[in-house]
């Protein structure tokens, strides 16, 4: 028999490319970050990737937890989390720092190291800080190990809402008035600071959003309408972020859209728009995940006006560096002109959520989505490119 013919020893046939789904985090977003884990486990072709889940707990922990994504969905209008998913309450996960060495390791007290093997990519699903902001990704670089999404720079351009908007400017891309309270202001002079929200709500009038300035876009944001409720909403945008934005609010229409990297550039999906909504004061996390508020895919917009958000999507991409994937989120104001409000480096990406419902739209499924983030970053190298 020749040898051609004889079977290949495991050690002989080609490996498939391993992917490590990272998700779970220390941010506000921790649970929706899980429920976004889920479906993405289900959506990776198993023929062409093998996969290691890995969360990451709420204290920061890196926990090895079973590939069963079932168990990462909301229910009875809650998130699920790492600790409920983890192998064990006392084991890690560790990512050799070495880029020679692409190999995880899970250890447990008292345990000698058990290899898991080599990655290949990681599918990073965290949203917000320690996840979201560029220091995983910064991780992954010292690393050597590709991964979906955008790098350092623009990871952390997109978490921090004030260097955004001056990136935005200083491109040329139409933003909103706002104003900064960093923390330092607050605790030399909280009058002072108060003031200053005041004199700018003066000047653009009320209501305002407050904001933490580097949380997700549907995470500690209140709508004050007077003065009285200035103090609650500055405590809250605190509990997520001691630098906390002010936005002066901007009548008109709110339109998404979203931007995938392809082989020969970014490309944007058809737009969606966010209807009002009845039951909540504006689009925040009840009602973007819990209740699944509705949006129009594709929004009703006119040839010209898809055109050109579109092209602004493209454009806030790439002013901010962006790779692999962004939702870049826009208001229509009632004079017809587009101002973007900010852009997700990792949007929300359950089946339900815009950012896949836009490509859906566009002609690309769930599944070929998640495909076409992992090929793209398997393209890319680490390091400066």
């Amino acid at each position: 028999m020749s040898s051609e013919n004889l079977p290949q020893s495991p050690e002989q046939q080609p490996r498939k490319p391993r992917v490590a789904v990272v998700f779970g985090g220390r941010s506000s977003e921790h649970g929706i970050s899980v429920v976004t884990a889920g479906a993405v486990l289900r959506a990776i072709d198993r023929t062409k990737y093998d996969v290691l889940p890995i969360g990451i707990t709420s204290d920061g922990r890196w926990a090895l937890t079973a590939d069963e994504p079932e168990r990462m969905a909301i229910a009875d209008r809650r998130t699920p989390s790492v600790e409920e998913l983890a192998d064990s309450t006392e084991g890690g996960v560790v990512l050799s720092v070495d880029p020679a060495n692409r190999e995880v390791v899970y250890s447990e007290p008292g345990a000698v190291p058990k290899a898991l093997g080599e990655v290949d990519v990681v599918f990073p699903v965290l949203h917000g800080p320690y996840g979201e902001d560029g220091t995983l990704q910064g991780l992954l670089e010292l690393s050597g190990v590709p991964y979906v999404g955008s790098g350092v720079l623009a990871s952390a351009v997109g978490q921090d809402k004030e260097y955004m908007k001056r990136v935005f400017i200083s491109f040329g891309l139409p933003v909103g008035p706002y104003t900064v309270i960093r923390p330092r202001e607050w605790e030399l002079d909280p009058s002072a600071a108060r003031k200053k929200i005041i004199d700018f709500a003066g000047e653009h009038g009320w209501p305002l959003f407050i904001k933490p300035a580097r949380a997700g876009s549907s995470i500690g944001i209140s709508r004050v309408d007077d003065i009285s409720g200035l103090d609650e909403a500055i405590g809250e945008a605190q509990r997520h972020d001691p630098k906390i934005l002010v936005e002066s609010l901007l009548r008109g229409r709110e339109i998404e859209c979203g931007v995938l990297e392809f082989e020969d550039g970014p490309r944007a999906s058809v737009p969606a728009e966010i209807p009002p909504v009845t039951a909540h004061e504006f689009y925040d996390f009840e009602a973007k995940y819990i209740d699944s508020a509705a949006g129009l895919v594709p929004a009703p917009l006119t040839e010209e006006q898809t055109a050109e958000v579109r092209r602004l999507a493209v454009e806030a991409f790439d002013a901010a560096s962006c790779e692999g994937l962004v939702r870049a989120d826009f208001f229509l104001t009632e004079d017809g002109e587009f101002v973007i409000n900010e852009i997700n480096t990792m949007p929300g990406f359950t089946p339900i959520s815009m950012y896949p419902r836009m490509w859906q739209e566009s002609g690309i499924d769930y599944s070929d989505l998640v495909d076409r983030l992992i090929q793209a970053a398997l393209r890319r190298s680490t390091g400066l490119r």
